[in-house]
């Protein structure tokens, strides 16, 4: 695995690549507490089977972010990025604020794109997402880290994985520093005002689009909505799994598979 950064029209953003393969994937994660670098060996097991086919690159938010950074400029950053780097026509998975970020690539980027899968996104944030972030935004700058990772804890997991990872999880925020707040409180105050429904019509590449029934912060009638307006492949997990069933659930990662596979 290799960890490298790229600086480009004045950002510097961190990435980790892995895999031996010819065309590329590229994951666009969701908001997050910690960097994701912090992550790179946990997701490059989770992804393993993809290294063979493809050289995988994981990119991380940009360093730094500016106020009011806006989903379409993360998702700009991360193209120039790419661009960078040489990647064009990539097989792309977005999870959740990741998976906006995809959908704005598609539109401003098609050259990017190859295929594209959308998992626990939304075109627009409804107004439960909303009341969702507020709390998190809210519990993130009163500096109470406990109660912020017990309310993502309850929101993002299923009752399954709570169950088994729940001492696991009730760390997971350990050592997150005041820099990691900012970032997390400026990805998630992004959420609200995305809106690409108007420009959906504009995505032309391959989607899959993956939900969750049990999703409680970007329900499954989200996926839906993204699917029709596309006429794309749906594939909608059972209430069994949560928001982050592309975690939670053993078959996912063979599901991204078998959707770039097809011709």
């Amino acid at each position: 695995m290799k960890t490298d950064f790229v600086c480009v029209n004045g950002i510097e953003m961190e990435y980790f690549s892995f895999g031996s393969g010819e065309r590329a994937f590229v994951i666009l994660p969701g908001v997050s507490t910690r960097s994701l670098m912090l992550s790179a060996m946990a997701v490059s097991a989770a992804y393993r089977a993809f290294g063979e086919e493809y050289t995988v690159y994981a990119f991380d938010r940009r360093r730094n972010m500016p106020d009011d950074y806006s989903v379409r400029q993360m998702a700009s950053d991360t193209a120039a990025v790419m661009q960078t780097l040489g990647i064009a026509d990539a097989d792309i998975f977005g999870a959740s604020q990741g998976g906006m970020m995809a959908m704005c690539i598609a539109v401003d980027h098609p050259e990017l794109v190859h295929k594209m899968v959308l998992g626990s996104t939304a075109a627009k944030m409804d107004d439960r997402g909303r009341e969702d972030t507020k709390r998190w935004i809210t519990l993130a700058q009163s500096g109470d880290l406990t109660a912020l990772t017990a309310e993502l804890i309850d929101t993002l997991y299923s009752e399954n994985t709570i169950g088994k990872y729940k001492d696991v999880l009730l760390h997971m925020n350990d050592g997150m520093t005041d820099y990691d707040i900012r970032r997390f409180i400026l990805q998630t105050q992004a959420l609200d005002d995305f809106d690409i429904t108007g420009e959906l019509h504009k995505i032309k590449c391959p989607v899959l689009v993956i939900g969750s029934e049990g999703d409680k912060v970007l329900p499954p009638s989200q996926s839906r909505r993204i699917a029709e307006a596309l006429n794309a492949s749906l594939y909608m997990y059972s209430d069994e799994y949560g928001h982050c069933v592309f975690d939670e659930a053993p078959d996912y990662k063979q599901r991204l598979l078998d959707f770039y596979h097809q011709p």
